[in-house]
């Protein structure tokens, strides 16, 4: 199943690519729906590197829901567009469920000088993957709405 964004974002490329690979904006865009715990030693990096970043997730910043791994890459930019991408699987709690995770966000430039983003969710939860698309729809939604609102910020 797929869940999409693709929105224009009132900021630099420059700027929305600096955004999508940190920690901090990542816990902004998903307030107050999630909340991300670091697992790792030293806790969250400033900046997403390669790799695997292990968190705690909690629904509305209480109830906990899983742990998942952030498996960072970054494609080979495509058509002037700059790719994150996570394909780490969720690894416990009922974030488990979900049997495939496949998240990319990219970025690219617009004539006028903005940003057009993309974020693509495809995932599989099995028998359960229709019950689970609204959900995970809805939170996109919530995602792409935080996005717009603090894009001008960057």
């Amino acid at each position: 199943m797929r869940v999409l964004l693709k929105i224009e974002l009132d900021c630099t490329p420059d700027a929305a690519w600096t955004a999508i690979r940190s920690p901090a904006v990542l816990e902004k865009v998903s307030f107050p729906l999630t909340a991300f715990t670091s697992l790792e030693a030293d806790g969250f990096p400033e900046i997403w590197q390669e790799g695997d970043h292990h968190v705690l997730v909690r629904a509305f910043g209480v109830a906990d829901v899983g742990t998942q791994n952030i498996g960072i890459s970054f494609p080979t930019p495509r058509n002037g567009a700059r790719i994150m991408r996570d394909s780490g699987p969720p690894l416990s709690g009922p974030l488990a469920l979900l049997t495939r995770w496949q998240h990319q966000l990219a970025v690219s430039p617009l004539p006028d000088g903005r940003t057009l983003y993309r974020d693509q969710l495809k995932f599989s939860a099995g028998a359960a993957t229709l019950l689970v698309w609204p959900m995970l729809w809805a939170f996109w939604q919530w995602r792409g709405f935080r996005i717009r609102r603090l894009a001008p910020s960057w």
